[in-house]
């Protein structure tokens, strides 16, 4: 049986591998929506703005909400010089660290400024600011939140992951490190 410890990481884990695949598929979109809006104006001469928000905000989107998975699989920058030499435990105390002293405080950050700028926008149902936009901008802002809930996760799992390196469980070390 596994450790209430070991359940957290492989369940904040198993949300950012979810929500990461989900969204992929928003690249797809946005790349033919992109591509529809080009033919429709070079070749149709007609052109929609809703159309236009429609492969922003979903490039946008996944940009955000990938942002956690993207983490997971160790794919945000990192100082290699660090990094890449040391063994498990070193790699572990660099997560910990980095995670505590680099991603927490920035994500404070993001959360705490963004808060007032999404409520204001829900209060007012904001629309798009383009005449033909996509009326819900509101929605789009919320992803700001989201984004931060899904690196918060990813971190806190990351950063157990390294406690739990720390404690001697190496099957815990990252594999996506070597």
């Amino acid at each position: 049986m596994e450790e209430p410890l070991g359940r957290y990481v492989r369940f904040v884990e198993g949300i950012n591998e979810w929500v990461g695949r989900g969204t992929a598929w928003l690249m797809l979109g946005a790349v033919l929506a992109a591509f529809i809006v080009v033919f429709m104006r070079k070749f149709l001469n007609i052109g929609f703005i809703w159309m236009q928000d429609v492969y922003v905000w979903q490039h946008g989107v996944a940009f955000m909400l990938g942002a956690g998975y993207t983490l997971l699989h160790g794919g945000h920058v990192r100082v290699d010089i660090f990094y890449m030499r040391g063994n498990s435990r070193q790699r572990a105390w660099v997560n910990l660290i980095g995670t505590l002293v680099f991603l927490a405080p920035w994500l404070i950050v993001v959360a705490w400024t963004s808060l007032p700028f999404v409520a204001l926008s829900w209060r007012i149902f904001e629309p798009s600011t383009q005449p033909g936009g996509l009326p819900g901008v509101f929605l789009l802002k919320t992803v700001i939140l989201v984004f931060t809930a899904l690196m918060a996760l990813q971190g806190s799992a990351m950063a157990v992951r390294s406690l739990l390196v720390l404690r001697g469980r190496e099957e815990f070390a990252l594999l996506t490190d070597e």
